[in-house]
């Protein structure tokens, strides 16, 4: 087991949109390894590689009884339907809000072998999938939240005794909701 720590919350690496991988190799395979036995250990439904310090569009997840990792990730919208409902994050740690997402999606992108896959998620491996897409381009849900209820979370963090008292500026995901309020 290879845990490594995870980035939290004023960690530029966090904002930096990571690049694409283009080596299927030793070293990936390393990554993933060490994103899963991470994740595991922290409790996590999901963890994407800035999150580690590692500025690649990688990430594992485990929730609603699948488990996997996905590198080079995009994902697409089924149906209409959003969901509203508790969200998290392993670099926020112990804090949760209501955050809005699609309810049903699809991603596609490759394993650490460089074989293509494809994931359908519904509910909470839908909200996984949009979660660790949007570390990947730099965003984090705090990004998504409501205005009240943004001003909330950003209160309660300066009070976790986590904290370090750097606040980064929270920016608009690049992800539109198709029309709806974020």
């Amino acid at each position: 087991m290879t845990v490594q720590p995870i980035r939290l919350f004023g960690d530029p690496v966090l904002r930096t949109p990571a690049v694409e991988v283009t080596d299927f190799d030793k070293e990936l395979r390393t990554l993933v390894k060490d994103l899963w036995d991470s994740m595991q250990n922290a409790g996590g439904a999901g963890l994407a590689a800035p999150q580690l310090g590692v500025g690649l569009r990688v990430f594992t997840y485990h929730c609603d009884g699948f488990a996997g990792h996905l590198v080079n990730p995009t994902w697409d919208v089924v149906g209409e339907e959003m969901q509203d409902g508790p969200e998290g994050c392993l670099s926020i740690p112990g804090m949760s809000w209501d955050c809005k997402r699609h309810l049903h999606v699809v991603a596609k992108g490759w394993n650490m072998h460089g074989e293509p896959v494809e994931v359908e998620g519904t509910e909470t491996l839908a909200r996984c999938i949009q979660h660790e897409t949007d570390h990947l381009d730099g965003v984090l849900f705090l990004d998504r939240l409501d205005a009240e209820t943004r001003k909330q979370a950003m209160r309660e963090i300066r009070q976790s005794e986590w904290f370090d008292g750097t606040v980064p500026t929270l920016k608009q995901s690049p992800h539109p909701l198709f029309g709806r309020s974020s």
